[in-house]
Order: structure tokens, then C-alpha cells, then sequence
């Protein structure tokens, strides 16, 4: 595997850091109709991990790429894709995502590119009836965007056939592992009788990536681009110490006291998740929720709300947030900080769309101190403190309390404990006759003689 890394580049505060400034996407060799739906929207250079992995996608090869949340990987393979298959070619073109959300994103996404090539794009995922789903497969579109469960029940019932897969893309390698999708991968890749083009793009490369990359991408080349995410340079960061108790009320002090325009609220777990909508919802926050658990119908509902600009606070789990590509979203709150630093650069993604900066604030509670310095470092900033003088700390929950004063008489048992066990095992020092004069020992000495003496004595 050839390994290609592109070094950073100039200062790590500036949001131009990501991009190839002595390359434009011309140079790259898209053709016209590709370069017209770029104009349109106001691309002029690509971004590092696209001026690397195009040319190499357009020249046939496998690739493994890895570039942080933020800098424009879909572009980097959907672009080539567009140009790689006939415009009349079904069924060509098969990505893989994680979620149903990114799912239609990508796919939405890729549509706008190929509003002059005359490609049709269709997203496939679980929720969605599936006869909805068949009657799109059968105008035999050219791109297919779908999560790894919906894409093998239509091929097991032979709605969606791999023959004709010329370029396969496997897209965030490393949630879709996450989240159990290694085997599906597997029998998804494995029915293939031919070998497509198939290239791997994740913002993180784990030894289990590289294993599957060396099982199903021939000879391919590894891109590996470490500069800044565009995102993360416009977002400002800050973080708040607060106590777990007192997340809920400094939650709802900071939307009614900044007033954000439209809010992503992220927790770690669904059901924190449906407790922080209630509370906000109690206090007259028009808050939303979305999670796993819910219907698809719900969830879609949800994303039209969120799109149209219905709503000003949606909160959200880390999967179900895949896919969120709203450009207007202002603000990001990390209720629960995340335990891989690698979430907390997606998650605060989802702001500074289009240009635009956003703000990210992060809940950090006493014992978390190592989890904020692990983020900082992966983020390359130093994450300042915010501080509010008009919010206090609340009353310790008497759950918390007594709990507290439980552990305290734990601790004073056990040091007890462990001073009567050392009175009871040194010798009797009061007792000074038994040792004249000298010193008196607390402890067996360190070594002891062991072995026999040497005697003139025979037996």
C-alpha cells in the first residue's frame, strides 16, 4: 500500500489551511459539466483531500483515504464517480454510509454535482418503505447511496444487483465499524464476482481499516491529509465547568440568555436525550429530539422541520446526528462530552457551514479534566473556560449527598481499619529493657541470612 501524507500548512488558526491554493479543480482534470455544477455552487480550490484523491480515483486506482470531518470528502469521490461512469450506466456507482441521515445527505449532495452530467442518485435505507425504494431501482439510476442493512436485503431479494458496480466507496470506514457493520461490509464486498474500483475514505485509520482495506482494495494508494479541518477553525470553542446535576439548568440558562438561532444540543445516550427535550420542552423551549429509537417517519419529519427552519433546538445522539448538513445551524452544545475526541470534531462540524462561523460549548464535569486535555490536543487549540457570574451552582442533590457522606465513612473506616492493623502487628515499643541502649527496629529487616553455616563439625 503507497502511502501519500500531506503535511500541514500554514498557520493552524487560519480556515485556509485545508485547502490546495496553488490548485483548482480544473487542474485536477474534471471535465466541463463537472466544473459547471462547482462554479454554480462557489467552489474555486479543492480542499487538500480532494486535490489528492481525485487525481488518483480518476486515474483507476483503489484508494484509502483519511481526512478529519469538515474537509469535503464526499467531493473528493463523488466527483471522480461522476465522471468515471457513462451517463446512462445503472446501478454503477454503490456507496456505503453508517446512517439512514448521511445516507440522504450524500446523496443529496451528489445530485447537486451532478446537475449537469445527467446522473440520477438514489438514497436506500432502512425505515423507508421499501416498495418506495424498488420503484426508484427500477429507473435504474447510475449512484446508489445506502446503508449496509437496506442494501443487502434488496440484493438478497435480488432487487439490487452488484454486476454492474464499477466504483464502490465506503464512506466514514470507522463509524460504520463502530457501529457493527464490519460483517456486513464483508458479505456486501465479498458477493462482488468482479473487482470494482473501491476506495475507503474515514477521518480515522485503525489497524482494523488497514486489515480490511488489505483484504478487498488492490494495491491501493493511502492518502493521508493532516490539515486542519474547515470546521473546527471557524467554530469557537469554549468549555463550562459544571456539575452533572446542574447540566440541565445551565442548559437552559445559556438558550434563553444567548438566544442561538438554531441549536444542535448532542448526549451521549437516547435516554438522556428524551429527558433534556422534556425538561427544555416543560420550560417553554421549543426543543426536538432524535435518536435511534425513533420511527424513521418521525425522524424525517424532524429533518424537514430542521431544514425549513420550524425549529430552534434539536437534540440529538451521536447516530442519528450522521448526516446533519444544515447550514444554518449556529450553535453546538456538548451536553455529554464524548468519549473519543474524534465524535467532538464531528460533532461540532454540524456549525460554520457555508462560510459561516458557529459556536461550540462543551459541558465538562469535575472528573473530566483528562477527556478535555485528549480533545484540545486531537484539535490542535487550547479550549478556553466560560464562565456566566449570573449562574450559580445549585443544592447537591440528597441522593448525591448521601452518597457523599457514605463514601466518607467508607474512607474513615478504612484508614481506621488499616491504623489498628499496624498497632496490632508492631512489636510492644514501650517495652525499652528488651532493647538497651539501642534502636528500636519497627520492622523485620529487609534481607535476612539465608543457607547454612559453615562448620568444622563431621557427621
Amino acid at each position: 500500500m503507497t502511502t501519500n501524507e500531506t503535511p500541514p500548512s500554514g498557520s493552524a488558526g487560519r480556515s485556509l489551511d485545508i485547502f490546495a491554493q496553488d490548485q483548482t479543480f480544473a487542474s485536477l482534470g474534471l471535465t466541463e459539466s463537472i466544473l459547471q455544477a462547482l462554479n454554480d455552487r462557489g467552489f474555486k480550490h479543492p480542499t487538500q483531500i480532494q486535490a489528492d484523491l481525485i487525481p488518483i480515483v480518476l486515474a483507476g486506482k483503489d484508494c484509502l483515504g483519511q481526512a478529519k470531518t469538515g474537509t469535503g470528502k464526499t467531493a473528493a469521490f463523488a466527483l471522480p464517480a461522476l465522471q468515471l461512469i457513462a451517463k446512462d450506466a445503472a446501478l454503477s456507482v454503490l456507496i456505503l454510509v453508517p446512517t439512514r441521515e448521511l445516507a440522504i445527505q450524500v446523496a443529496k449532495e451528489i445530485h447537486d454535482f451532478a446537475r449537469h452530467t445527467g446522473h440520477h442518485v438514489v438514497p436506500i435505507y432502512g425505515g423507508q418503505p421499501i416498495s418506495t425504494q424498488v420503484q426508484k431501482l427500477q429507473r435504474g439510476p447510475a449512484i446508489i447511496v445506502g446503508t449496509p442493512g437496506r442494501v443487502m436485503d434488496l440484493h438478497e431479494r435480488r432487487l439490487l444487483s452488484y454486476d454492474k458496480v464499477q466504483y464502490a466507496v465506503l464512506d466514514e470506514v470507522d463509524r460504520m465499524l463502530d457501529i457493527g457493520f464490519r460483517e456486513d461490509i464483508r458479505r456486501i464486498l465479498g458477493s462482488m464476482k468482479h473487482h470494482p474500483q473501491t476506495v475507503f475514505v474515514s477521518a480515522t485509520i485503525s489497524p482494523d481499516i488497514e486489515k480490511l482495506a488489505r483484504q478487498y482494495l488492490r494495491d491501493p494508494e493511502k492518502i493521508v491529509t493532516t490539515a486542519k479541518s474547515l470546521t473546527v477553525s471557524q467554530v469557537r470553542q469554549s468549555y463550562f465547568a459544571v456539575e452533572r446535576w446542574d447540566k440541565r439548568r445551565l442548559l437552559l440558562h445559556l438558550l434563553r440568555k444567548e438566544e442561538p438561532a438554531l441549536t444542535l444540543v448532542f448526549c451521549r445516550m437516547k435516554r438522556t436525550v428524551d429527558e433534556v427535550t422534556a425538561f427544555l420542552a416543560k420550560n417553554s423551549i421549543d426543543a426536538h429530539q432524535m435518536h435511534g429509537d425513533m420511527y424513521q417517519t418521525k425522524r424525517d419529519k424532524v429533518m424537514d422541520k430542521l431544514r425549513e427552519g420550524g425549529l430552534s433546538v434539536l437534540v440529538a445522539s451521536d447516530l442519528a446526528s450522521r448526516g446533519l448538513d444544515v447550514d444554518d445551524i449556529s450553535h453546538v452544545i456538548n451536553y455529554d462530552l464524548p468519549e473519543d475526541p474524534e465524535v467532538y470534531v464531528h460533532r461540532i462540524g454540524r456549525t460554520a457551514r457555508a462560510g459561516r462561523e458557529g459556536v461550540a460549548w462543551s459541558f465538562v464535569c469535575p472528573d473530566q479534566g483528562e477527556l478535555l486535555t485528549a480533545i484540545e490536543s486531537l484539535a490542535n487549540i487550547e479550549i478556553p473556560v466560560a464562565i456566566y457570574d449570573d449562574f450559580g451552582p445549585g443544592p447537591v442533590p440528597s441522593d448525591i449527598h448521601a452518597q457523599r457522606e457514605l463514601d466518607e465513612i467508607r474512607k474513615q473506616a478504612s484508614m481506621e481499619s488499616k491504623s489498628r492493623n499496624l498497632l496490632a502487628n508492631k512489636p510492644d515499643a514501650t517495652d525499652l529493657t528488651r532493647f538497651p541502649g539501642g534502636l528500636v527496629p519497627t520492622q523485620p529487616p529487609p534481607k535476612r541470612l539465608g543457607g547454612r553455616l559453615t562448620t568444622r563439625r563431621r557427621h
